[in-house]
């Protein structure tokens, strides 16, 4: 039986691993990290909707329940040339069938210590949490949510999540009859945030922001962040008591320092079908990976998806497991999401002919929250598994 290594421990990981195991591997996944933790739905925990455990799934059961194994342990090397990697526990090993999932960096941004980030380490949706408390306690204060960009690859930018923590956070000061007392400011250095969805989509947000009386600061580039707000290159001051702030995706620090073929910010380069390019049997999916395609690309957990799938399936054919045509990650990009607010949710669509924004009231609230149900007990295998969802 073939043997494949799998790096991570994220949805991109996950996935590899039970399709990797289906394609009638021995599936050996390493994280350092023993849950999954589910970023789409991890929005409703500094709100108080969900608590932390909900948007969690012990990597062990995972494992067992898909006959993969599981291995706590962080990565510290990686070497192409020898096709080799370093564990901080396991020690030096050379892996033939690789994948890499380990997700991205982060931009560095001076007094990031003094902000908190609903896509950074799990544990800071707890501390958002917190803090919101704090302020409500307090009864009132001056929240600034937003997102930062890389102008090395855009694709890693990441503001989905904070549009709907942003939109939950109104939400749930609104139910309590307090949105009056708060001041909410988004911020972001682009001019227009969002344009990857589409023109359509921003005019929508645009909209959005001006009748729920949310502040706005586009376009001025980020100096530093201070305890008490966000200092910008022209200046001015954006003054705040909490400031959550998501910073754009870079190259994994471990990729960076190895020989891996990456693009000027650091992500690995592979072809279509996701071989790193020039490694045999070496893959790369998710975050960690520099995507081509369209300009308004982004990275997704369905793309990421579609890339373990794909790998499982390619690498298959090329060991001779199974008969069939390679299959390719381009033809499936796109912008797909529901994005919640609390009370309804937005759903959003781009492709190369399409860019939509639907307004869900109510509704799509459930639908987001259907989702979080169907994910976690599909990838159980307590339910069938919809198409390739």
């Amino acid at each position: 039986m073939k043997r494949v290594v799998i790096l991570g421990g994220g949805i991109a990981a996950i996935e590899a691993a039970i399709f990797y195991k289906k394609e009638g591997f021995e599936v050996e996944l390493v994280s350092e990290r023993d849950y999954l933790f589910i970023y789409p739905i991890s929005i409703w925990i500094p709100v108080g909707m969900t608590p932390f455990e909900y948007a969690s799934m012990p990597l062990e059961k995972l494992a067992q329940r898909h006959g993969f194994t599981f291995t706590l342990d962080s990565v510290v090397e990686i070497s192409g040339s020898q096709k080799s990697i370093t564990l901080k526990d396991s020690g030096l090993r050379e892996v033939e069938h690789l994948v890499i999932a380990v997700g991205s960096g982060k931009m560095k941004h001076e007094g990031l210590e003094h902000t908190l980030s609903i896509c950074g380490a799990p544990e800071q949706s707890v501390m958002l949490k917190k803090r919101i408390d704090d302020l409500i306690k307090k009864g009132s204060g001056k929240i600034a949510l937003g997102f930062g960009g890389n102008p090395k690859d855009s694709s890693g930018v990441r503001g989905g999540p904070g549009f709907e923590l942003l939109f939950n956070l109104h939400h749930q000061l609104t139910t309590k009859g307090i949105r009056d007392r708060f001041e909410l400011t988004f911020f972001a250095p682009m001019a227009q945030p969002g344009a990857r969805m589409g023109n359509k989509a921003v005019a929508m947000m645009g909209k959005m922001f001006t009748r729920n009386k949310i502040s706005t600061r586009y376009g001025q580039k980020i100096s530093r962040f201070e305890s008490t707000g966000v200092l910008f290159e022209d200046g001015n001051v954006l003054d705040s008591d909490l400031t959550m702030f998501i910073p754009a995706g870079d190259g994994h620090p471990i990729i960076k320092s190895s020989d891996l073929p990456q693009n000027e910010a650091g992500f690995i380069r592979i072809d279509d079908y996701c071989q790193i390019q020039g490694i045999e049997g070496w893959y790369a999916i998710g975050d960690v990976a520099a995507l081509e395609g369209p300009d308004w690309k982004a990275k997704q957990g369905h793309i990421a998806e579609v890339m373990a799938r794909n790998s499982a399936h390619n690498s298959a054919i090329a060991l001779g497991l199974k008969k069939g045509e390679p299959k390719g990650y381009q033809e499936h990009l796109s912008i797909l999401c529901v994005m919640d607010m609390g009370n309804g949710a937005g759903f959003v669509y781009r492709s190369d002919t399409k860019a939509l924004l639907i307004s869900m009231p109510i509704i799509g609230h459930w639908m987001k929250i259907a989702w979080g149900w169907y994910y976690k007990w599909s990838k159980m295998n307590f339910i069938p598994r919809i198409g390739g969802l």
